[in-house]
């Protein structure tokens, strides 16, 4: 296994719902904190909820709105009760899409791109220097109304090919058991775990948190927050 030394990672932990999940997220070391506004995510949370358990920790790690091709009237109350500091799309929204959020609401965007097979990271090109970071995370299985957090894995040697200026974080299926080999393959600049710490979905698990911050620092050494470029 290929070793990233002492480097430091940014590390989101996505889909939160309860101060003791949030607060001790933050304490571990996670540099965002990702709240879910999509209905049929068992991770979903209104908006006058996710800014309460955001200012646990505004300040000290930077909150990510996680939306799904989201109109305007739903940004407008997300970003106006979250005061996030980024936006994640994640859904099909077109880079015409973006600038106009990012227009709009002043704040920087991570845009998540679906990965299969190495014909899904062209997709990058249309959004770079518009998107200020990419989120990779597996394509969905059959039957999923989910974009994210359905626990499964791509082939991350797909990442070789990608150009090393593009700042992303890998997402998909990261858990315990996997974060050091994922962090290896691809020395990937940012880590997102969602489902992986969960003891059902939707609920996150403390001690699987712990054990994921552990694991990661194995991978990376001592030090796993990289004090978060956005």
């Amino acid at each position: 296994m290929k070793s990233n030394g002492d480097k430091n990672i940014d590390i989101k932990i996505c889909g939160l719902k309860t101060p003791e999940a949030v607060l001790r997220a933050v304490d571990l070391g996670a540099t965002h904190v990702g709240f879910i506004f999509f209905g049929k995510s068992p991770r979903n949370i209104e908006p006058s909820d996710a800014g309460a358990l955001a200012d646990l920790v505004r300040g000290r790690a930077k909150i990510v709105a996680v939306t799904v091709d989201a109109d305007n009237d739903e940004l407008d109350e997300i970003v106006s009760l979250l005061r996030p500091d980024v936006l994640q799309l994640h859904g099909n929204e077109s880079p015409e899409r973006v600038l106009t959020v990012k227009a709009v609401y002043g704040l920087p965007v991570m845009k998540a791109l679906s990965v299969r097979e190495a014909a899904d990271l062209e997709k990058v090109d249309a959004y770079v220097g518009i998107a200020d970071r990419f989120l990779f995370d597996a394509k969905p299985p059959a039957g999923s109304q989910l974009p994210g957090g359905n626990g499964v894995s791509f082939d991350w040697t797909l990442m070789d090919a990608l150009d090393g200026g593009v700042d992303y974080m890998l997402s998909g299926g990261l858990n315990k058991d996997n974060v050091e080999e994922a962090v290896a393959a691809t020395r990937a600049p940012g880590v997102d775990v969602s489902s992986g710490v969960e003891s059902a979905p939707g609920v996150k698990d403390i001690g699987r948190m712990e054990e994921f911050f552990e694991a990661l620092r194995r991978a990376t050494g001592p030090a796993v927050a990289a004090g978060s470029r956005m």
